[in-house]
């Protein structure tokens, strides 16, 4: 037995010399672009300990990943903050591709160090810049700094939780996706956003508030996503004029009245997957949904490929079902986990 448990080791020991060997063998840039794809920086920066050769191999990442813990005691852990500020003095100004941070903070000096972050990210000319910045105790948005507003890298930009406050232009010159979390937006503001974006393809708007009608009229943008409205007027009336995108997104909770569609001429993929939490007016709760539905319906009818998700269908499968059925007859296929109808198909039963 002890000399069986002896032969054990001694292979492990092979093995693993073997492995070292083979990762030996790779060049440095291929290392970088393994670390590069761990979870975390700090998941990096753990690699250093492997051997001398991997002691400075983490620094030439560009990707930076920093994912605040959270802990319902502590908000701002003083930790993370110093973890945040010792990694980006030790790797220098390099090139970065991504830049993500997720974190909660709750008074001016924690300010003060994520601006510095997002300005260090900026000077090592980002492309991809992925910024939630969370006050659980005061409740306010992150206020951005101007620079943020004007920069010519970034192609790929989501903001949660963050004040859409620019004391000049918006300049994104090269930005071809924007994600918007929580944010407070007027009218003016999503057009200043749409005029200084002259390449975006794709918008997101998750949970935001504060505009009662979307005016997109940009040639280049294609794809429009709307996740959730909630705001403290549910009487609203959301309308969008989108002559120009091709696919439109409408999902999750909507605390409004209703959504009209102005002008969707060129849309050739729809898909409907939500659900309204309030119902005013005197009207039943299905009645009101009906009514939304139907007239999204309407105004989506030259749409190539419809699909409707799981809340649409779930509430209104019915519905859907005989009104769609009336307008298309035999032009109609259903599928999915909710169901869907393409047009120049024939009828192909449920």
């Amino acid at each position: 037995m002890e000399e069986e448990g002896q032969n054990q080791a001694l292979k492990r020991i092979r093995f693993e010399e073997e492995d070292e060997d083979r990762t030996s063998k790779l060049a440095d840039s291929l290392l970088v672009e393994i670390i590069s794809r761990l979870p975390t920086t700090k998941d990096a920066i753990r690699t250093a300990a492997l051997s001398k050769r991997w002691k400075h191999l983490w620094t030439a990442v560009t990707s930076l990943v920093f994912l605040h813990p959270y802990d319902s005691n502590h908000y701002a852990n003083p930790s993370f903050f110093s973890h945040v500020n010792k990694t980006l003095t030790q790797r220098g100004q390099s090139k970065l591709n991504k830049f993500r941070l997720h974190t909660y903070y709750h008074d001016h000096l924690h300010e003060s160090h994520i601006n510095d972050w997002i300005r260090y990210a900026v000077h090592c000319n980002v492309e991809d810049l992925h910024l939630s910045l969370r006050d659980h105790v005061r409740g306010f948005a992150f206020p951005l700094d101007q620079f943020v507003f004007i920069n010519s890298c970034l192609t790929n930009l989501t903001l949660l939780a963050c004040a859409f406050n620019p004391t000049g232009v918006i300049s994104w010159k090269s930005l071809r996706k924007l994600c918007i979390v929580y944010g407070n937006l007027d009218e003016d503001l999503i057009g200043n956003i749409l005029s200084g974006s002259p390449v975006l393809e794709t918008l997101v708007l998750k949970h935001c508030y504060g505009y009662r009608r979307l005016d997109i009229t940009s040639k280049s943008l294609k794809n429009l996503v709307f996740t959730g409205y909630m705001h403290n007027y549910t009487t609203d009336i959301i309308e969008i004029n989108a002559p120009n995108i091709l696919s439109l997104k409408i999902q999750s909770v909507l605390v409004l009245r209703k959504i009209l569609l102005l002008n969707v001429s060129s849309l050739v993929e729809a898909h409907l997957d939500y659900t309204k939490r309030i119902h005013h007016f005197g009207k039943p709760a299905e009645e009101a949904e009906e009514e939304m539905l139907t007239g999204l319906i309407l105004n989506l009818l030259h749409v190539k490929n419809l699909k409707f998700g799981t809340f649409c269908s779930k509430v209104n499968l019915l519905f859907i079902w005989q009104f769609v059925s009336l307008i298309f007859v035999k032009d109609i296929n259903y599928f999915g986990t909710g169901f869907g109808c393409e047009r120049g198909k024939r009828w192909a039963g449920c």
